[in-house]
């Protein structure tokens, strides 16, 4: 199961510079999802998360930037502040701490991420 990221969450991830604790650290392993609805490897990305089991250690967030009222703040953020022009952007958290990112990335390498401890990597 994916879970959207809400409008609040989102507002206040640009107020601080990060997500917040409730998103990053809602379970083990945590992976955020920062796209836009018309990309096709977003489209690709989301039909294998969708199908993944639920697993209470693991929690995957998504944000459509471009259909939300904040999308030129967003993308800014995204863009400036984190770092990374290219869709889908991936941010990938072990026990609230940032583990690794990713841009568009097969399933195996998803996961590898996903459940990979502390290694930062930006490897696609």
């Amino acid at each position: 199961m994916i879970i959207r990221l809400t409008e609040e969450q989102c507002r206040a991830a640009l107020a601080r510079g990060e997500f917040g604790p409730e998103v990053i650290g809602a379970a083990g392993s945590v992976a955020l999802v920062l796209t836009q609805s018309w990309c096709p490897q977003w489209t690709w990305m989301r039909s294998y998360l969708e199908d993944l089991p639920d697993s209470p250690d693991r929690r995957i967030h998504y944000v459509e930037y471009d259909r939300e009222p904040f999308f030129e703040d967003f993308l800014a953020f995204k863009e400036d502040r984190l770092g990374n022009r290219e869709i889908p952007y991936v941010r990938y958290y072990r026990r609230g701490r940032l583990s690794a990112e990713s841009n568009f990335v097969s399933k195996d390498g998803f996961l590898r991420r996903l459940e990979r401890d502390g290694n930062r990597d930006a490897e696609t």
